[in-house]
């Protein structure tokens, strides 16, 4: 795995763009890049959050001119010219664009509303195809540019009440892998990040069926991995250029591995976990 070292040498000076920089795996990457010397934009809809994110950066010991707050909801396809021309404004060039940002949902398949259903797609895919279609001329001018996007492990293997994140997360791969083929004529690169369970608060801010937030209380993330051990793991690939960046304990690593090479067995035990989280206890 690449050192500090290594890690500082490659994205020293690099401008970075992060959607859902102010918490979680965005912020934890913000800092890192920033740690690294690059210019970082921290983009999302929370001001404050935001500002918090800079001043730890800048206190970490990262140069106040290389970090950028720029508040955009990822929903305001609108918005996205004027937010590419102030990071252009600052940095004059997009070197990494990380589509981070997402939104989390958790309920029965008979309990989501269709609303539910298109949230989970429009922020997850659709805010990240539509940056990325209004970056990508910027990096085909530069003839370099790396497009990064977040997906999950239940982007690669269904999971029960997850019938609205896992399909967006597939298609967020999907997405990656037939840009990753268009782009590299004109030396662009594309990875896609997928993360197991990493201890944020994700899940609390996923809807359940109607919309609302699933809260604290119900969603807790444990086991796993810390946002430090993700990070390491994230920053180290992506020095090296990875195509695909697997965030996960090794549990989660080797289901994958197993849905890959005997799906079917996947399945089943899929379906006996569900059984016993959502079935066993409603009594059905």
């Amino acid at each position: 795995m690449g050192t500090r070292a290594d890690i500082s040498a490659v994205f020293a000076e690099k401008v970075v763009w992060i959607t859902g920089a102010s918490s979680g795996i965005g912020e934890g990457m913000a800092k890192a890049f920033a740690g690294a010397g690059a210019k970082v934009v921290l983009c999302g809809r929370n001001v404050d959050e935001l500002n918090r994110v800079r001043d730890e950066c800048v206190a970490a010991g990262a140069h106040e001119d290389y970090l950028m707050v720029l508040l955009l909801d990822v929903l305001d396809y609108d918005a996205m010219p004027a937010a590419l021309q102030a990071v252009l404004d600052e940095f004059s060039r997009v070197d990494i664009l990380i589509n981070n940002a997402g939104q989390g949902a958790r309920d029965r398949v008979l309990n989501l509303s269709m609303d539910v259903y298109r949230k989970t797609m429009e922020v997850n895919l659709f805010s990240a195809i539509a940056l990325t279609k209004k970056v990508l001329p910027v990096m085909m001018e530069q003839g370099s540019g790396r497009i990064v996007g977040l997906s999950s492990m239940a982007g690669k293997i269904g999971v029960h009440l997850r019938t609205a994140y896992c399909p967006a997360k597939h298609a967020v791969v999907g997405f990656c892998d037939a840009l990753r083929a268009e782009m590299a004529h004109y030396g662009i690169k594309v990875t896609t990040i997928v993360p197991g369970v990493v201890r944020t608060q994700s899940a609390a801010k996923a809807m359940t069926g109607n919309g609302e937030l699933l809260g604290p209380e119900k969603g807790v993330m444990v086991g796993g991995l810390s946002v430090d051990e993700a990070i390491e793991i994230i920053m180290s690939q992506l020095s090296e250029g990875a195509d695909e960046i697997i965030v996960a304990a090794e549990g989660e690593v080797q289901l994958m591995k197993q849905k890959r090479d005997d799906p079917v067995t996947v399945f089943r035990f899929m379906e006996t976990a569900a059984e016993e989280e959502i079935y066993s206890d409603s009594g059905e």
